[in-house]
């Protein structure tokens, strides 16, 4: 097996823990604790996302690491457009998530530590928002390098 070949693997499977989190998070997790109390469902909301975005770090780690390694070892002007067009994607991927994590999570946290379950509230369907924006972009990502050449 080549080298690019592992680094095309680990690059899958991150992509595959990211997308498939936020699927499970958007449209199985936050679905289902509707009819939980504010206080019950807001509380397990923010310690389901605090393990997530645990992985999602690791994740984006290996996203760049071997997204990276494969851009060098073909170089950047050989590579497809669909791999450049990936590459952007990813970047503002992980800038949003950045924000969603240092600012929107963070708040979520302060609130639910507080009790605060209407800003908690409004913090989870910002969350929600900013997580269904980078579910579409990772697919539009995929697709750019799939059709893309």
């Amino acid at each position: 097996m080549t080298t690019i070949a592992l680094l095309k693997f680990a690059h899958l499977a991150a992509a595959i823990v990211w997308l498939g989190g936020m699927a499970f998070t958007l449209f199985a997790l936050r679905p289902a604790v509707g009819m939980l109390s504010p206080a019950q469902r807001l509380s397990l909301l923010a310690a389901t996302l605090s393990r997530f975005f645990a992985i999602v770090w690791v994740a984006i780690g290996v996203l760049l690491a071997s997204g990276l390694s494969m851009m060098v070892a073909t170089g950047m002007k050989n590579a497809p457009l669909g791999w450049h067009l990936m590459m952007g994607i990813g970047l503002v991927m992980f800038a949003l998530y950045g924000h969603l994590f240092f600012a929107t999570y963070r708040r979520l946290q302060r609130a639910v530590a507080q009790s605060d379950w209407p800003v908690a509230a409004d913090q989870m369907k910002a969350i929600s928002r900013m997580a269904m924006i980078n579910f579409v972009l990772g697919w539009v990502a995929i697709a750019a390098v799939r059709f893309v050449r």
